[in-house]
C-alpha cells in the first residue's frame, strides 16, 4: 500500500432516515473529489444489503461501496466495507466481516453484540487511510435511531470514536425535511451534536429559491452551517441501486419486454441494469402479489440471499404457473445464481445453511440438482457464452453447487470449467455468473439469438458518463470546497 506524507482525512454522510441519498451523495462526492485531483476512498462501517460485489481479492462487499470505489477511480477493497449484514430472514442475517462470512446472527444478538465490531471497523478504516488523501465515509439509516445508540458502529458511534466530522442530509422529496433535521438535533446527546458539522438538503424538485425560508430556519434552530440544496438528479435511475425499495416497476421502455419478479430476499438485481438502460428494452420488475406478464419475452429469476425460501415464496404468488404457461408460448428463461438454482429438481441443505435443514423441491425445468454447502464462492472472472461465442466479465457470490444432467450443457466456460446448464432446446438456461449484462458486445448478442436487435451500448461508460454528471450537478448546488475543508485529520 501507498503511504501518503500528508494526513488523510475524513467526511461523513449521515441522513435523516434511509433512502435519503446518502449513498448517491457519497458517490458524487467521490466522483468530484476525484475530478479534483485528490486520492480518495469511500468507506461504510456496516452496512446491510444483499446486493453485494466481489472484491479483486475474494472479499465481499455492499453494492454502494463497488459504485463509490468507481467513482473514486480505485479498485475494490473489502476495507471499504468491513461489516456487511445480509438478511436472510425477518429474524436474522448472514454477517459478513472484511469480505468473509464470520457466521449468523439474531437480529437482536446483533444489536448486542455488534460494540465487538468496532475494533474491526476502525482497523479497515485506519487501512484505507494508507491509501487516500481524503476517506468519505456513509452512515446507515439515521442517528435519530437513538434506541440503537449503544455499540453503534454505524453512525454517531463510529463517527465520535474516529474523530469523524458529520454533514447529515435531509430528503426534502418525502416531505417536512425542517423537521427531519430540527429533529434529529433534538434527540441527539450533545457529544453527538457537537460531531455535526452542517447539514443539506437533497432531492428538491422545482424553483430552490422558494425553499430560502426553510432553508434559514434549520439553521436558526439547529446551530448548523448549510452546505446547499440539491435539486432532484434525473439520470439517477442509470445509477446501480442498492436497496430493493428503490426497484421500480417498469422502466418504461419499448420493444423486447424482460420480465423479473421480486422475490422476497432478492440480491444481485443490479445484474438487470444494463437491460433496464437500453431504450428498445421494457424491463418490468414484478411485485408480489401481481401476475408476471403475460407479453414477456423473456423472465429473469434472480439471484436471492435465501434460495429455499424464495421458492416457498415464488410458489405463493402463483409464479410457478406463470413460467410454465410463459415456456408453453414459447418464453425465454434465465435464472442467476438462486435464480438458477430454483430452476433444478431439488435444492438440498443438510446443513441447515440457509435455515432449517431439509430439501425442497425446484421448479423442475432442467435436471439439476443443488446441495448446500459451507464453502462460499467468491471470485471475479472473465467467462465466454457458449452459445454465441462472446465474452464477458461477471463474479460469482454463492453457496451451493448444482450438478445434473443438463450441466453438460453449460451456459458458459470459465477457463476450463463449465458454468450453469441449459435445456436441450436453449430456451430454459441457468448460470451463476453476476454482472454478465454489464458487456455490451455479449449483450447484444444475448439477445439477437432471441430476435431481438440492440445497439450493444457499453454500460460501464453509462455509469461512468453519469458518475461525472453527479459529480457537476453537485458542484453546481453544493458548497463543494466547502464540505472538503469540512473534513479532519484521521485520529490515529
Amino acid at each position: 500500500m501507498t503511504s501518503h506524507k500528508t494526513a488523510p482525512r475524513a467526511l461523513m454522510i449521515q441522513g435523516t432516515g434511509s433512502n435519503v441519498g446518502k449513498s448517491m451523495l457519497v458517490a458524487g462526492l467521490c466522483r468530484a473529489a476525484h475530478l479534483r485531483g485528490l486520492s480518495v476512498a469511500p468507506f461504510k462501517p456496516q452496512n446491510m444489503s444483499n446486493n453485494a460485489d466481489v472484491t479483486s481479492d475474494g472479499g465481499e462487499i455492499g453494492r454502494a461501496q463497488a459504485l463509490q470505489a468507481i467513482a473514486c477511480g480505485r479498485e475494490l477493497s473489502v476495507h471499504m466495507n468491513p461489516v456487511l449484514l445480509k438478511p436472510e430472514s425477518d429474524k436474522g442475517s448472514q454477517v459478513v466481516v472484511q469480505g468473509q462470512v464470520r457466521g449468523w446472527l439474531e437480529a437482536r444478538r446483533f444489536r448486542e453484540d455488534r460494540g465487538a465490531l468496532m475494533d474491526v471497523v476502525l482497523d479497515s478504516f485506519h487501512t484505507l487511510g494508507q491509501t487516500a488523501d481524503l476517506i468519505l465515509v456513509e452512515g446507515a439509516g439515521s442517528p435519530a435511531e437513538v434506541n440503537l445508540r449503544r455499540g453503534d458502529i454505524a453512525n454517531m458511534g463510529f463517527a465520535c470514536e474516529a474523530g469523524v466530522p458529520v454533514i447529515l442530509a435531509g430528503d426534502i422529496d418525502r416531505g417536512g425535511v425542517i423537521a427531519q433535521i430540527v429533529g434529529t438535533r433534538a434527540v441527539m446527546t450533545d457529544e453527538d451534536v457537537a460531531q455535526v458539522a452542517g447539514f443539506l438538503v437533497n432531492k428538491f424538485r422545482g424553483d430552490v429559491a422558494l425553499f430560502d425560508d426553510g432553508y434559514r430556519a434549520i439553521e436558526d434552530h439547529t446551530g448548523w452551517p448549510g452546505y446547499g440544496v440539491l435539486p432532484w438528479f434525473d439520470a439517477a435511475h442509470l445509477l446501480p441501486a442498492e436497496d430493493a425499495v428503490e426497484l421500480s416497476e417498469s422502466s418504461g421502455g419499448q420493444g423486447f419486454h424482460v420480465a423479473c419478479p421480486m422475490l422476497s430476499r432478492i440480491a444481485n438485481f443490479d445484474d438487470l441494469d444494463p437491460l433496464k438502460a437500453e431504450p428498445n428494452i421494457r424491463l418490468t420488475m414484478v411485485p408480489p402479489g401481481q401476475a408476471l406478464p403475460g407479453d414477456a419475452d423473456l423472465i429473469v429469476l434472480p439471484g436471492t440471499k435465501s434460495t429455499r425460501a424464495d421458492l416457498v415464496f415464488l410458489r405463493a404468488q402463483g409464479w410457478d404457473i406463470d413460467i410454465r404457461a410463459h415456456l408453453r408460448r414459447g418464453g425465454r428463461l434465465l435464472g442467476i445464481c438462486g435464480g438458477f438454482q430454483m430452476l433444478g429438481t431439488r435444492i438440498d441443505d443438510p446443513e441447515g445453511l440457509e435455515g432449517e435443514a431439509g430439501s425442497t423441491p425446484g421448479l423442475g425445468l432442467l435436471d439439476v440438482v443443488t446441495l448446500m454447502h459451507p464453502r462460499k464462492t467468491l471470485s471475479r472472472v472473465n467467462a465466454v457464452h457458449l452459445p454465441t461465442g462472446k465474452g464477458f466479465d461477471g463474479y460469482e457470490i454463492h453457496i451451493g453447487q448444482t450438478t445434473g444432467p443438463d450441466s453438460r450443457h453449460p451456459f458458459a466456460r470459465i477457463g476450463d470449467a463449465p458454468d450453469g446448464a441449459m435445456s436441450g432446446n436453449g430456451r430454459i438456461m441457468g448460470t451463476y455468473l453476476h454482472g454478465l449484462f454489464a458487456d455490451g458486445t455479449f449483450r447484444q448478442a444475448f439477445l439477437h439469438q432471441m430476435g431481438h436487435e440492440t445497439g450493444g451500448s457499453d454500460y460501464t461508460r453509462t455509469v461512468d458518463r453519469t458518475l461525472n454528471e453527479l459529480a457537476t450537478h453537485m458542484e453546481a448546488h453544493l458548497d463543494i470546497d466547502g464540505l472538503l475543508a469540512a473534513a479532519r485529520p484521521i485520529r490515529t
